[in-house]
């Protein structure tokens, strides 16, 4: 029964982001400099949360734009009505509904969608992963110079002893590709896909992870914080990989090791 209301659920959204998209639409900042939120954002959560409270009333909810709804139950439904808000406001194709399920504190279920390009992203734990019905799986690479990687930066940019900056820094220079597409969910599900290597970010926040973080282990990689330690979608640091060069990427990460 999950599943089914999941798939809907992030259709509803999307069907929100395509009509606004490209269009004229109210934008407003929250906290930091380009943190935006858009009418479609208000749009895209209302119609996910009318699927999943027509079905599920008493599962609990935790989502970008409405917070949390906590009730009496072992579920909870953690949501992003459009993940990559700012390319969504400049017309940037680069943008999804991400949802992710959790049951008893575990991620168990996953979608994330990006109708622009229509592709669909699921992942059920222990299941595998999926892109438009097809089992998809981590690259191969086992060297982070050849790597091909993927990054974001924070809107309220925190100075930290080895920073966002610092970091990309380091793999720059050593003349590994970095990309910055602006979308966490994106990136994490083409981890999963094999189109990228690595990826690592600073800030995130739950309902940028949760459903790509289940995708990526579905699809064989591995994710942990920036030290390497277990990851929760709880806290803001995450590294994700296809697990063979992950060890490499912390102790680059960490600064102790140069590429």
């Amino acid at each position: 029964m999950l599943k089914p209301i999941l798939v809907e659920a992030a259709k509803a959204g999307a069907a929100e982001i395509v009509r606004f998209f490209n269009s004229d639409f109210k934008i407003s900042n929250k906290e930091g400099v380009n943190n935006l939120v858009t009418e479609a954002d208000h749009a895209s959560e209302k119609a996910i949360l009318a699927v999943i409270k027509a079905a599920f009333p008493e599962h609990q909810i935790l989502a970008e734009e409405t917070g949390e709804i906590i009730q009496d139950s072992s579920y909870k439904w953690i949501i992003d009505p459009i993940d990559g808000t700012v390319n969504f406001a400049h017309g940037i194709p680069l943008n999804c509904v991400s949802i992710g399920i959790e049951h008893n504190d575990e991620i168990v279920m996953a979608a994330v969608y990006n109708p622009h390009m229509n592709e669909f992203f699921f992942a059920e734990k222990g299941k595998g992963a999926t892109l438009n019905d097809k089992p998809i799986r981590v690259s191969e690479q086992t060297e982070t110079i050849k790597a091909c990687l993927v990054t974001g930066f924070p809107y309220t940019y925190i100075n930290m002893p080895d920073g966002p900056l610092e970091i990309f820094e380091r793999f720059i220079r050593k003349g590994v590709p970095v990309r910055r597409l602006g979308s966490a969910a994106i990136d994490l599900c083409w981890v999963a896909a094999g189109r990228f290597d690595g990826f690592y970010e600073h800030k995130l926040e739950p309902w940028d992870s949760a459903a790509g973080y289940l995708i990526v282990e579905e699809a064989g990689g591995k994710v942990t914080d920036l030290k390497g330690d277990k990851f929760s979608v709880y806290q803001h640091k995450v590294l994700a990989t296809n697990g063979k060069i992950h060890d490499e990427m912390v102790a680059v990460i960490n600064n102790k090791k140069e590429l």
